[in-house]
This record gives C-alpha cells, structure tokens and sequence, in this order.
C-alpha cells in the first residue's frame, strides 16, 4: 500500500511538473494574503543548524496534488537572486514542502544568508497574484 501510495505521489509529481501556465490559468490567490517567515528573524545571528517556521495569512496549507482553492504549499528559496518562472512549476531551485510541513531544520555554512518563500498550488505553480515572503538575511555563526 505504501509502494502505491509514493508511486501516486511520483505521477502526480512528474505530471504537475510538465504543466505550464500562463497568468489566466494560474491558481487564484484571495486579497491581502500573506507568505511569511516567522523565525529566524531578518538579522538574526543562528547556529549552522536552524528551523525556519512558515507562517501564512489569508490562505490554507494543503498538499501537492490536492486542488482546493485558496490553498497551497511552501517552498523555500536559499540565496536565491531571482524568483522562479511564475508560469511553470517550480524545480531545483527551492525546497519542495509538498505535504504541507509549516517548518524545517536546515543547515547551513558559515556566513551570509537570504531566505524567502513563494507559495506554490497543487501543480508547484506560483498562484495569481503571485504569494511571497520578505527576503530576510541571516547570519551563520
């Protein structure tokens, strides 16, 4: 059952990651929602092993591959200097959360860094309007 379970899941994967769309046909996301990042704070000094926490206003959590409005999944951009294409899913590029996690432990090398959200719908795509956090930087001691 579990074999067929994250087969599922790979189809499902393979097939939103070959979908691109353009503005019209993107996920709707409502008015004043908000992608943000609760800890660690825009300036924070953190150790080499640090959890950032998703937070979301205005919108749900759901899962990849489960369309339901005014929802989506998080993805995490690290040192990123562009956003991802807004029309097609979203890759390499960012961290997948597409079982709806809200948080994650990372970790990262000495030094500078930036770390930004984007919200993605079931298919990984960026919603219309798109829905982004803050860059923040934090510093690895």
């Amino acid at each position: 059952m579990t074999y067929l379970l994250k087969a599922s899941f790979v189809v499902l994967f393979l097939l939103a990651s070959s979908a691109q769309a353009d503005e019209s046909q993107r996920a709707s996301s409502p008015e004043g929602a908000r992608l943000y990042i609760i800890s660690p704070a825009n300036g924070e000094t953190v150790n080499k092993t640090v959890t950032v926490k998703f937070g979301l206003q205005g919108m749900g959590v759901s899962p990849a591959g489960l369309d339901k409005a005014a929802t989506g999944h998080h993805h995490l951009i690290i040192d990123g200097d562009v956003l991802p294409d807004l029309n097609k899913p979203m890759g390499s590029e960012v961290m997948h959360f597409g079982g709806g996690q809200t948080e994650k432990t990372i970790e990262l090398s000495k030094g500078k860094h930036t770390l930004q959200l984007i919200l993605g719908d079931y298919r990984h795509i960026p919603h219309n309007p798109p829905v982004i956090s803050e860059k923040i930087t934090i510093y690895v001691k």
